[in-house]
């Protein structure tokens, strides 16, 4: 009889966790320290895996745990797992692509409603200079925009960028897309009181995007798409979010594009070194920062559990 033991060595959701246990799976949540894996998965026996964004799965904890049959990530993008050579060495590997999409996208537009009325600085400054220069910062802050009318251009029209441009169409807003792998897509906006409206957006060229947008969102799985030649290209005061992953807009060029004033605001929930962030981001006056939480939500989580669980269940039969 096979071994039922599951290590979840990111968490998992408690009713994810429940229906594995029903299942007639032994789920444990203890964090084992990345240099340990190993060890601990071949002396206590376990046949699948389950991550997050933090642990590694690479080529030598593959090769070095050969009782594994599964390897889950809790998530959509899968760039902690050497996926192809796991499956070339016989392992299922899966994910959770259609849990955690609308709460990044409504982390986009957290991002983004900061960013236009200068929020994410008005939480740093009135702490500090709200008693003594209250008439200044209310006219440092007097210039924001409305998001209505404003065109935003989503790169990457998948679950997650569909989700983006249903908030954006909620909102007023002109939606541009990009995705070669998609020519349109027909949205259906929940809105409650309806039966629903069906919005048809049908995908034009990087090119245009980027040259007609106001606002440009990343909902790529990796890659560098954004760089200074990109970013001339753009409008004058731009803005553009990242809460894909980090890399996908060269943070150098970001900083240039920001310091020139080409850029007006930059929303980041990823970087490319985390997590150990550059600081000239982190301390930058114009970037609404957030620490890769773009699925931290409990509604995401418990969806991420639940499909976690029911995908392993079926691996694992």
């Amino acid at each position: 009889m096979m071994n039922k033991l599951i290590l979840a060595n990111d968490g998992i959701d408690s009713v994810g966790k429940n229906i594995l246990e029903k299942a007639g799976f032994t789920v444990v949540t203890e964090k084992v320290p990345q240099e340990n894996l190993a060890s601990e998965i071949n002396l206590k026996g376990y046949v699948a895996l389950t991550v997050r964004s933090a642990t590694k799965v690479r080529k030598d904890l593959i090769d070095a745990c050969p009782n594994l049959k599964v390897i889950g990530r809790g998530g959509v993008g899968m760039d902690n797992i050497d996926v192809e050579y796991a499956r070339s060495k016989g392992l299922q590997v899966i994910n959770t692509p259609a849990a955690s999409s609308n709460s990044v996208a409504e982390l986009v537009f957290a991002h983004l409603f900061n960013a236009v009325r200068f929020v994410y600085d008005s939480n740093r400054t009135m702490p500090l200079n709200g008693n003594s220069k209250f008439d200044e910062l209310k006219k440092n802050y007097s210039k924001g925009i409305e998001l209505r009318d404003k065109t935003i251009g989503i790169i990457g029209f998948g679950r997650i960028g569909q989700f983006t441009a249903k908030i954006a169409l909620g909102c007023g807003m002109k939606v541009l897309a990009y995705d070669p792998f998609v020519k349109e897509a027909d949205l259906k906006l929940d809105i409650h009181g309806t039966e629903g409206l069906i919005v048809k957006i049908k995908t034009v060229s990087l090119e245009d995007l980027i040259t007609q947008s106001d606002m440009i969102s990343m909902h790529v799985p990796g890659g560098k798409m954004i760089t200074a030649k990109e970013i001339d290209s753009m409008k004058n005061g731009v803005i553009l979010i990242n809460a894909s992953r980090g890399g996908v807009i060269d943070e150098a060029d970001l900083l240039g594009g920001l310091n020139s004033g080409k850029i007006a605001h930059a929303c980041l929930d990823v970087f490319e070194n985390e997590p150990t962030p550059n600081e000239l981001l982190l301390k930058h006056p114009k970037i609404s920062l957030t620490p890769h939480i773009g699925a931290a939500t409990n509604e995401a989580q418990e969806r991420i559990g639940v499909e976690l669980a029911e995908k392993l269940i079926d691996a694992l039969k």
